[in-house]
């Protein structure tokens, strides 16, 4: 079985490209992208070491712009107000076809890529493999530039640049802005540790920073004068605690205290929450939302306190296509999975030992999962979902990160910066430029995916962000 598994993974990225489709289109992006594996995967490793949070990602966003202007597209940078946001644009005329792309890291998360858990001083990491999601989706847009150019095909290609998906759901402020509103269809694809494209979708949210005021004092020798924002805080959570048992099983409430105070012998008059709240529908989000904001309130005057909520997020579901997900799907079979060398196997079975890694087989990197349309989803959230409430929008994962690993871990961290998570994103540029290039020379699967789309929004549908009329929230992780 060993040998048999060495021999499997051993056949390199060459044995996924043979499997592609017949189309000379195809062919020839496929190449493309194969040919420059290594100049993207110096830029997306490049974002990695950068590892920069939301909204502060200013030399990750630049570095994309630099590319993609060099490319021949134009670029408008700090759109919908917000700095490290932009789109590239290429082509004119009819369809748009969009494809997304992120670069931010998250905090806390800092790892060497390595299989054992080392910190290399940062105090962020690519756990969710962005650096790779931006690369991957701009060496597809270029790829299907230079389709356009080839093949005299008319249409448009613009790559959208979209800050702050960890929390700080950069992409509701873009679709709010109207830069959506031209567009037929958007492609998307996020790294994992499979390699799928089937119509899913994912948990809306909602998150917030509750903020509590009291009143100092010498905890021991005046403490009846004090007024605890912690106290305030604490019970809020409780509060929050106890409505568990009394929401729907699928719902997810998160918090992490942000401010505590600074020193037990003080009664704090300052401390924070910051709270995230998760259904499969926007509409029981916002009903348990409002259940916390009371919470929040009967905490305070339980307290003594007072309190005021700044709403930093706030995404819907993901909507999804069959019409779209089908010929994604179809392309990435076309593609075909990871397929790892004798290192990098080496690699996955000893991270594989680690604490927090789940069970999987390690040779299914180089599978492709079975379509399915029996909709469901997974526990993670997306402002993606706003973007596909806007316009028909598809997306699919590629095995950036060794089978069994979650995301936002170390883990993820490791991958995604060696070889491993190159490779997968490969495996994403290559399906997403072929797809684009289907769309672009079907004309019926556009309409058709519209007639879904349609149908799935409703007739009476109006978008409304669930972050209300807020600005980009610039310094959520400040």
């Amino acid at each position: 079985m060993r040998k048999y598994l060495l021999l499997l993974l051993s056949l390199g990225t060459g044995a996924a490209s043979a499997q592609t489709s017949p189309n000379k289109g195809h062919e020839n992006a496929i190449k493309e992208i194969s040919q420059k594996e290594k100049q993207y995967g110096a830029l997306a490793k490049q974002i990695w070491n950068y590892a920069e949070v939301g909204y502060q990602e200013v030399k990750s966003s630049a570095l994309l712009q630099e590319q993609l202007k060099k490319e021949g597209f134009k670029v408008l940078a700090g759109v919908a107000e917000i700095p490290t946001a932009f789109t590239a644009t290429f082509g004119e005329g009819k369809p748009v076809i969009g494809i997304l792309g992120e670069f931010d890291a998250l905090p806390g998360l800092s790892q060497d890529s390595i299989p054992v858990k080392k910190a290399i001083g940062g105090i962020a990491g690519h756990a969710c493999g962005h650096h790779l999601f931006g690369v991957g989706s701009m060496a597809s847009a270029i790829a299907v530039k230079n389709w356009l150019v080839q093949s005299g095909h008319k249409g448009t290609i613009r790559f959208y640049g979209t800050p702050a998906e960890e929390g700080g759901a950069g992409k509701i402020y873009m679709v709010r802005a109207g830069l959506f509103n031209d567009v037929d269809v958007v492609l998307h694809w996020h790294p994992g540790d499979g390699n799928s494209a089937n119509p899913t979708s994912s948990l809306a949210n909602k998150s917030a920073k509750f903020r509590f005021h009291g009143i100092s004092a010498h905890a021991a020798g005046a403490p009846e004068r004090g007024r605890s924002a912690l106290d305030g805080v604490e019970v809020m959570n409780y509060a929050v605690n106890m409505m568990r048992e009394h929401v729907p099983s699928a719902s997810r409430i998160h918090y992490v205290i942000t401010n505590g105070g600074k020193a037990p012998n003080v009664v704090p008059d300052f401390a924070e929450v910051y709270y995230t709240v998760r259904h499969p529908s926007r509409e029981y989000v916002n009903s348990i939302w409002e259940r916390v904001q009371k919470a929040a309130q009967g905490a305070a005057l339980a307290t003594g306190t007072t309190f005021d909520e700044e709403v930093i997020s706030g995404v819907h579901e993901l909507l999804p296509n069959d019409v779209l997900a089908q010929i994604m799907h179809s392309n990435l079979k076309a593609v075909g999975g990871v397929q790892y060398t004798p290192e990098e196997v080496k690699f996955a079975e000893q991270i594989s030992t680690t604490q927090g890694m789940g069970i999987r087989e390690i040779a299914s990197a180089a599978q492709v999962d079975p379509f399915s349309s029996e909709g469901g989803g997974g526990g993670g959230s997306t402002d993606v979902g706003d973007v596909s409430w806007a316009v028909p929008t598809v997306g699919l994962r590629t095995a950036t990160w060794v089978p069994g690993t979650p995301a936002h871990s170390w883990q993820a961290v490791a991958a995604g910066g060696m070889s491993i998570g190159r490779k997968g994103m490969m495996v994403a540029a290559k399906t997403l430029a072929t797809t684009a290039i289907d769309l672009f020379q079907n004309e019926k699967a556009i309409a058709d995916a519209k007639v879904e789309f349609e149908k799935r929004r409703g007739a009476n549908f109006k978008y409304n962000a669930l972050i209300g009329d807020r600005k980009p929230a610039l310094n959520y992780r400040d």
